[in-house]
């Protein structure tokens, strides 16, 4: 019997990991998930997979900062050295590794806490539960269908640039509602004593 897994799947297993200790450091610093083939008793290959960092992903995360979003961390199921890598390339400081779907839905929770609003971007199966914790949950348009009927706002095209666009929308919007309703009031305030007059 064979058996594909994660290195955490092996280590649950007590198969010794020595032999690939070095071929798994290197893999995961480049930011590829690491799939480990064995059977009971030792691991007869590696497998390396790499998602590659969608487009825009670090000028969409450089905007969002210079809009003055406080605090952008991303959460991922992969492992730390993974994770690290591919936060670094997009140019995100924070960062939280091998989250389950309900690690993630803690972590928001904790973000809510510190401060006091949260968005999610999320696309999977597994950002699904994240994405209605969340006050604002975005799910990008070729995600999975149970994101995108977990999310507020789905984001039609897969272009991370959407993100901030949407949240530009967002205040633009909000701004335009206050300002009809003061200019509704203000008429409303003169015109009503005018009218009984």
């Amino acid at each position: 019997h064979y058996q594909i897994g994660s290195p955490r799947f092996y280590i649950e297993q007590a198969v010794d990991l020595k032999q690939v200790e070095e071929d798994l450091g290197r893999l995961q610093g480049e930011g590829k998930t690491v799939m480990l083939l064995g059977d009971d008793e030792r691991i007869l290959g590696v497998i390396a997979l790499a998602d590659g960092l969608r487009e825009n992903s670090r000028a969409s995360v450089k905007n969002l900062k210079e809009s003055g979003i406080q605090h952008i961390v991303m959460l991922t199921g992969d492992n730390e050295n993974t994770a690290r890598a591919i936060a670094s390339q997009a140019g995100i400081d924070d960062f939280r590794a091998d989250l389950l779907p309900e690690d993630k839905v803690a972590v928001i929770g904790e973000l809510l806490a510190e401060y006091g609003k949260v968005a999610m971007v999320g696309d999977g199966i597994n950002d699904a539960p994240a994405l209605v914790q969340a006050d604002i949950g975005m799910a990008i348009g070729s995600g999975t269908d149970v994101a995108m009927e977990s999310a507020d706002i789905v984001l039609m095209r897969s272009d991370l640039m959407d993100v901030p666009t949407a949240i530009q929308l967002s205040k633009a919007t909000i701004r335009n509602i206050k300002q009809n309703l003061f200019w509704a009031f203000a008429y409303n305030s003169a015109g009503i004593p005018i009218a009984a007059g």
